[in-house]
């Protein structure tokens, strides 16, 4: 089964009801993703978003582009404006859980090819064992996906300990997907904002999971990385020098490269050398697949992708199906 790992549904409902709930916050948030994307930036991500629309919604458009792409089956997550990181407790714990009976309602359309990643409310971390629960023993949802970091809360925060034990204790998916970006308006042009700012984030929240040492309390976690896990594993021995020679980098109990193959990483990375390296630092059975479907910014070929990048039968095999089979399997005991 070639199998997707990155993939989005939109949930137009759920938007709708926040935005009646919270008018004011919405319209606040919206004027924050401008200032940190630049106006130039939002004309061109407006009309793609729209363009995309029946592909984030409509269930046999999307079988449709998954056969055209020789996909067998494909995780699907909430596209990630629906993290709504300012909400407060109680919204945001309601649209977490919406979310979830949500895309487990889109998965239900074809559960013989689609999977389900639901939502965690990330900054109200006392709410982040519940939703988990409500993710992956109500709804049947193989894990769920979170930002790099939400208002005041890094995935180093100890009041995330419960929620890293509670996905440990389920062996359900975590799957790292930033959105925004800490630099804020420093990524204001040219695209920044994506283009640099989600390897950035990706690299800074692996990071914090690993100096921090969540994965050594935690060894069971199944933490999936986005955009290949970002800038970290092409600089990773800058990670293993600071923690060899700095004392207040040494929380974690290895050298940070060693955690890279505790992780594993999707294909978004759009280089083949790229593509190699991320094998080479976490190894071949710790790379998925993944398409960050139907964004631009994705892959619309990412079969073809593997295939052209020059690995040997038993590196693209693992990577286009066996190991996140492994993965979902481990995941569903």
């Amino acid at each position: 089964m070639i199998t997707d790992v990155h993939a989005h549904v939109l949930l137009p409902t759920l938007h709708a009801e926040v935005e009646r709930r919270e008018p004011d916050l919405v319209r606040a948030a919206a004027e924050l993703d401008l200032r940190r994307n630049g106006a130039a930036s939002q004309a061109v991500s407006g009309p793609m978003v729209a363009a995309r629309i029946p592909a984030l919604v409509d269930v046999e458009h999307r079988l449709r582009r998954m056969d055209e792409q020789g996909v067998d089956r494909q995780w699907v997550s909430a596209s990630p404006n629906h993290f709504y990181p300012w909400a407060p407790r109680a919204l945001a714990t309601w649209a977490a859980r919406e979310a979830n009976r949500l895309v487990a309602e889109h998965v239900a359309a074809a559960p013989d090819r689609l999977v389900g990643l639901g939502l965690v409310p990330l900054q109200h971390p006392v709410e982040t064992v519940a939703a988990l629960d409500d993710a992956v023993l109500e709804h049947g949802l193989v894990g769920v996906e979170i930002s790099s970091f939400a208002g005041d809360v890094e995935l180093s925060d100890p009041r995330l300990e419960p929620f890293w034990a509670r996905a440990a204790e389920l062996r359900a998916v975590v799957f790292v997907h930033p959105f925004g970006c800490s630099l804020d308006e420093r990524l204001d042009r040219f695209y920044l904002a994506n283009t640099v700012g989600q390897p950035v984030e990706n690299a800074v929240a692996l990071s914090h999971l690993i100096f921090a040492g969540v994965l050594d309390r935690h060894p069971e976690l199944r933490i999936v990385a986005a955009h290949g896990g970002g800038y970290l594993p092409t600089a990773i021995g800058r990670s293993d020098h600071a923690w060899r020679v700095r004392p207040d980098a040494q929380e974690c109990l290895r050298a940070p490269s060693e955690y890279l193959r505790r992780m594993w990483f999707d294909t978004v990375v759009h280089d083949d050398r790229a593509l190699r390296q991320l094998i080479e630092v976490a190894g071949a059975e710790r790379v998925v697949l993944g398409s960050d479907y139907p964004f631009d910014m994705g892959l619309d070929d990412p079969v073809g992708f593997i295939r052209g990048a020059g690995l040997d039968e038993g590196t693209a095999s693992g990577i286009l199906a066996d190991n996140a089979g492994a993965l979902s399997a481990r995941a569903a005991l």
